[in-house]
This record gives C-alpha cells, sequence and structure tokens, in this order.
C-alpha cells in the first residue's frame, strides 16, 4: 500500500476510497492512459459502428442482429462504467472517489456484466435455433420472444446488481480506504470491510453465480448442440466454414466467462487486490472491444451493409 494515499482520520466511517489504478509508476500511468484511451475508443466507436449499421440496413433487422445490437449498447455502457474515471486518474494527483460514486460506479459495472452474460447465452440459444432448427426458427424467435428474452435480460441484470449493491450499503468501512484497483468491485470490497461479509458473499454466489453460471451452460449447452449437428453436414467445406465461426464465438465467450467466473465464484480469502488486476480488463474492457469484431464486422452480411453506406455518403 502506498502511504501517501493512507487516509489519516478519527472517525470509525470512511466516506471515499483511493483507487490506486494498475501501477502507482508515473510513466507507466501514461502508457497506460495511452492504450486504455485507444481500447476504450475502438469499444465505443466499435458498438455504434454496429448500432448504426444494423438500424439503416433493413435485411440486418432480424433476431441475430436485435441482440448484438443489445450487446453493442451494453458494451458502450461497460466500458464507460470504469475507463473514464480509470483515465482521469492516471491524469491526476487526486485519485478519491466518494463512497457513493463507489456504489453506483459497482453498481452499473455489476449490471452491464449480468446483462452481457445473459445475452451471450441467448445469442447462443438463438445460433442453436438457426441450426438446429431451421424450420422452426421463426416461430421460436419470433419478434415476441425475442424483446421479452431481451427485456428479461435488462431486468435481471439490473436487479442482480441492485441486490449486491444495497448489501454492500450495510458493510462498514473503517480507517483502510484504500482500493488497490482501478474500480469499484466487489471483491476488493469485501476485503477492505471491518464487518463481516458473510451474507454478502452467498449473495454473489446465489445470484451473481446464478446468472453466471445458468448463461455459461446454457451457452455450453447450445454450442454442444450445433457442433454435433455440424458433424452431421457431409460437405468438408460447409464443416470448416461452421467450425471457424463457432470457434470465434467460443474464443470471446471463453475469456469472458472463464474470468469472471474466476472473479466472482471463489472463497473470499483467495482474493488478492495485487494479483487480480488483469482479469477484469480482460472481460470488463477487452471483450467489449473485441465483440463488434469478433460477432459483427467479421461477418459478410455486415460489410457489404457498411459498404453500402460508405458508397452511399
Amino acid at each position: 500500500m502506498n502511504p501517501q494515499y493512507k487516509m489519516i482520520q478519527n472517525s470509525t466511517s470512511v466516506t471515499e476510497f483511493i483507487l490506486l489504478g494498475l501501477s502507482s509508476n508515473p510513466q507507466a500511468q501514461l502508457i497506460l492512459f495511452g492504450v486504455f484511451l485507444m481500447i476504450y475508443l475502438m469499444a465505443v466507436v466499435g458498438n455504434i459502428l454496429i448500432l448504426l449499421i444494423v438500424s439503416l440496413n433493413a435485411k440486418l433487422h432480424n433476431p441475430m442482429y436485435f441482440f448484438l445490437c443489445n450487446l453493442s449498447v451494453v458494451d458502450i455502457g461497460y466500458t464507460t462504467s470504469t475507463v473514464p474515471k480509470m483515465l482521469m486518474n492516471y491524469l491526476c494527483d487526486d485519485k478519491r472517489i466518494s463512497f457513493s460514486g463507489c456504489l453506483s460506479q459497482m453498481y452499473f459495472f455489476i449490471s452491464f456484466g449480468g446483462i452481457e452474460c445473459l445475452l451471450l447465452g441467448i445469442m447462443a440459444y438463438d445460433r442453436y435455433a438457426a441450426i438446429c432448427h431451421p424450420l422452426h426458427y421463426g416461430v421460436l424467435m419470433r419478434p415476441k420472444v425475442c424483446i421479452w428474452l431481451a427485456v428479461t435480460a435488462w431486468i435481471l441484470g439490473f436487479s442482480n446488481s441492485g441486490i449486491h449493491t444495497g448489501l454492500m450499503t450495510s458493510l462498514s468501512f473503517c480507517e483502510d480506504n484504500v482500493i488497490e484497483h482501478f474500480f469499484c468491485d466487489i471483491p476488493p470490497l469485501f476485503q477492505l470491510s471491518c464487518t463481516d461479509t458473510q451474507i454478502n458473499q452467498i449473495a454473489t454466489f446465489v445470484f451473481g453465480g446464478g446468472i453466471i453460471m445458468g448463461s455459461f451452460l446454457v451457452t455450453l449447452l447450445s454450442y454442444v448442440y450445433i457442433a454435433l449437428a455440424i458433424l452431421r453436414i457431409r460437405s468438408k467445406e460447409g464443416r470448416r466454414k461452421a467450425f471457424s465461426t463457432c470457434a470465434s464465438h467460443l474464443a470471446v465467450v471463453n475469456i469472458y466467462f472463464g474470468t469472471i467466473i474466476f472473479t466472482y465464484i471463489r472463497p473470499n480469502s483467495t482474493y488478492s487486490q495485487e494479483q487480480d488486476h488483469a482479469l477484469p480488463v480482460l472481460y470488463g474492457i477487452l471483450t467489449p472491444m473485441l465483440n463488434p469484431i469478433i460477432y459483427s464486422l467479421r461477418n459478410k452480411d455486415v460489410q457489404r451493409a457498411l459498404r453500402k453506406i460508405i458508397q452511399g455518403i
């Protein structure tokens, strides 16, 4: 812990926290500022581009791109909940964040993270319906069903985060207010609490774990059935194309679910503020940047739609 950030106070209640970020080295902070600014801009621009392409092309108004648009909105909110504050901290010496600001940051980060989990599960089911039940796809993924699935994902995501944020307000934080992280997250706040966090940890396992593991199992099961269906394709070229598409999706899914499961679904005693900095960078910053590339910009339909828009300008 950097001694210059220790909070000396007579009161027993912490009213603000110090976010140390990923490094305390001034030169490293400038490098990190440039790197994360570039990643953030790529994530925001890439996801806005997806929204524009889908909205301007009627051929893309189908369930898959409807959920991709939802994912793009989530990814913009996901990165915006943490990266701007991190960038500001790299440029100034004042790295404080108020208690209410800390909880707000945590609320939106957990909300968008939960919604992303659910949307990835829904998108996997959508691909399962399209590949394994093509004749019934129009019924399985009719507009009302798609809207209901999307609304449910948003409601569950915000509700799950509301539970964790509400329980966090019941904890007491005494003296130590230094968070060796770049944003306010559940595990580091548990570490700083001077009261029992058992109820909070149970809620994290039950509610957060339910959303994460439920979405992961739906995604995994969907891809198992998709793989079995692909293996039944007689054409080698057809199997190769189908597998390459699934491999791209699965790469992002594995990175996202693997890191988020390791972060939240494990005992609090195994958490290390110093060692676990990189995980949220993978699922909270890099994944939102990669999603437009993996899910859409490599798609030929999106590429054709983008060329038409550029030619029409």
